[in-house]
């Protein structure tokens, strides 16, 4: 499968976010990776709906979401409207996982399902038949700038065994050209990464890098 490289805009320059959206568009940015987060289930605060919204009428690229919040139904119709082509949640607060990936693909979006570090493969297993995407955090989701948790791995191989051929693998954390390069070998395909980006003068020799 192609490698798909996603900008966690998480890590841009919010004063100048218009301009660091076409900058990555322009380096070959494959999706755009929007965290939200509630405060609750993860120790910070980040956009809403509408700052989804502004984004999604700044660009081309597809918007990857992920939900870091405690309750996510309630909320998937109105990030679908702002313009999210992938809405993520995190298994360990769903409580009826499938309910809500129909939910979401109701809304005409991708679901997509994601694992904390300390969260089993298992939890997903169940679901690869229904999801477009498991989000394998390889770090502890909030903040950005954290060391990658090389052992989340194991976990992107079992699933990449186990899993449809078409199923989307992705990583988010600490992920670097080297640590891209180990996910890659692992079973992973889509690349969300902050500061290896955004931290880089020149983006599009920086998500060459991360591409391989």
């Amino acid at each position: 499968m192609d490698v798909k490289i996603a900008p966690s805009l998480l890590a841009a320059d919010w004063l100048r976010l218009g301009e660091e959206i076409e900058s990555v568009e322009k380096a070959g940015a494959d999706l755009l990776h929007c965290d939200v987060m509630d405060g609750h289930l993860v120790p910070n605060l980040s956009m809403g709906p509408h700052v989804v919204e502004a984004i999604a009428r700044a660009t081309r690229v597809p918007l990857d979401v992920h939900l870091m919040l405690d309750n996510p139904g309630p909320y998937v119709a109105t990030f679908a409207r702002a313009g999210a082509a992938t809405i993520g949640f995190h298994v360990e607060v769903a409580r009826e996982p499938r309910a809500l990936i129909e939910r979401i693909h109701a809304c005409g979006a991708r679901a997509s399902l994601t694992l904390n570090p300390g969260t089993p493969a298992r939890a997903a297993e169940d679901y690869l038949d229904a999801v477009d995407q498991v989000l394998v955090m390889t770090v502890h989701p909030g903040f950005g700038g954290q060391e990658f948790i090389a052992e989340a791995l194991d976990k992107v191989r079992r699933l990449r065994r186990l899993a449809p051929s078409t199923l989307d693998i992705e990583v988010d954390g600490g992920i670097n050209p080297r640590t891209a390069r180990e996910a890659v070998a692992a079973g992973a395909n889509v690349l969300v990464a902050g500061t290896a980006i955004f931290g880089c003068r020149d983006r599009q020799q920086a998500i060459q890098a991360l591409r391989g």
